[in-house]
């Protein structure tokens, strides 16, 4: 059985392993970029430093086989990512947590919102912006106030170019507060960076003689929907598609646009072993960008003299952009259910990833879902 996967990113990239192992005679990825791994691809700059074209991406998750698949193909550089919030100047530990509380206030104050904290969530708890904004307690209503108004606001306003009103709730669920010190960016067992970057891994991942990549190829051009069937070159085409990319944009743009953020970033290469404390810090309150990545603190990089950082500015998706984050609101979500309804007629077009189901996924969560899709695929062809 032949497949065709539209998308060489870590979604494509695990999909067209999975069915090559499982016995596919030929697995065809068309890739619009000149490159693989999608917005995970990494490579060295000009002044040697090993960088994320697209921004930072750090592997964490709880899911042991996801984490045992990629394992695979490359060894790691354990990193337990910390993220620090520029607020006013003063550095805070994010997720918000005991420390960063006795930064924040006044010790009497801190004291105070810490026994709060614990008496009404207990130790260890991780608590939403939502639940703390609904609390009657003064020292929880003040702590919730800080934080929504200093790590929280003016973050999601240039994230997403609207009020934390306007969006899905569940944006909001994501912002915890942690009753604990830990100041890890992520509690999960697993997490690092591939050690010699993600294109190494997903490069490793694709050799396979079973798998065929052609970089430069826009299936847009060359696949369309008409009703239930799927046209390639203007034929009717019946062998199994997996597509990645967005889906509006497959079909035409028939319904409208599907709105996005995408980022614009500033790469800065400095004369200087160390440029920040940790690799990532975000700015809260100020600064047009959202945060500033320095590379060599995420991968381990051991490079004297030199340092590259990258600013992120985000803004709103437009044509030729690339679109980076769905849009989490009522009518953005509305809209894709209607494409996707007109798309899900097709029975040989699966959607697989964060473009095509319009879904932020963190990296593990696609690895996931990919190795499930090739399996069910597998399953259906034989």
């Amino acid at each position: 059985m032949r497949y065709w996967i539209i998308g060489a990113g870590p979604a494509g990239c695990t999909l067209a392993r999975t069915l090559a192992e499982g016995g596919a005679s030929d697995v065809t990825i068309w890739e619009k970029r000149p490159h693989i791994a999608g917005n995970t691809y990494d490579e060295k700059d000009a002044a040697g430093v090993l960088v994320h074209r697209f921004g930072p991406h750090i592997f964490h998750t709880k899911d042991e086989a996801a984490y045992a698949f990629l394992s695979r193909f490359t060894d790691w550089y354990p990193l337990r990512h910390r993220v620090l919030a520029d607020v006013h100047g003063a550095l805070l530990p994010v997720p918000f947590n005991l420390r960063s509380l006795r930064m924040a206030f006044d010790a009497p104050t801190a004291d105070r919102m810490e026994k709060q904290l614990v008496s009404v969530f207990g130790p260890g708890a991780r608590v939403s912006i939502l639940d703390l904004l609904r609390r009657e307690e003064p020292e929880l209503k003040d702590l919730a106030g800080y934080v929504y108004e200093n790590i929280f606001r003016f973050y999601t306003q240039k994230q997403w170019g609207v009020a934390p009103a306007a969006l899905d709730p569940a944006a909001m669920a994501r912002v915890p507060v942690l009753v604990s010190e830990d100041d890890g960016y992520f509690q999960d067992p697993w997490q690092g960076m591939p050690a010699n970057g993600y294109t190494s891994l997903f490069a490793r991942m694709l050799d396979h003689p079973n798998i065929h990549v052609e970089l430069n190829t826009d299936a847009c051009a060359r696949l369309t929907l008409e009703g239930d069937t799927l046209l390639k070159d203007g034929e009717p085409f019946h062998e199994p598609v997996i597509y990645t990319g967005a889906l509006d944009e497959l079909m035409g743009y028939r319904l409208g646009r599907l709105p996005y953020r995408t980022l614009d970033f500033r790469f800065e290469t400095l004369p200087t072993d160390s440029y920040q404390p940790v690799g990532v810090v975000n700015y809260t309150v100020d600064r047009p960008y959202t945060r500033i990545t320095e590379f060599k603190k995420l991968t381990g990089q051991k490079l004297d003299g030199i340092t590259t950082i990258t600013k992120e500015y985000p803004r709103a998706c437009e044509a030729p952009d690339i679109p980076y984050y769905p849009i989490p609101d009522a009518d953005s979500a509305a809209r894709y259910a209607a494409y996707r309804q007109k798309a899900d007629v097709c029975k040989n077009l699966t959607l697989l990833g964060r473009l095509a189901e319009y879904q932020y996924y963190n990296i593990d969560t696609i690895v996931t879902r990919a190795l499930d899709a090739g399996r069910a695929l597998l399953r259906q062809t034989r």
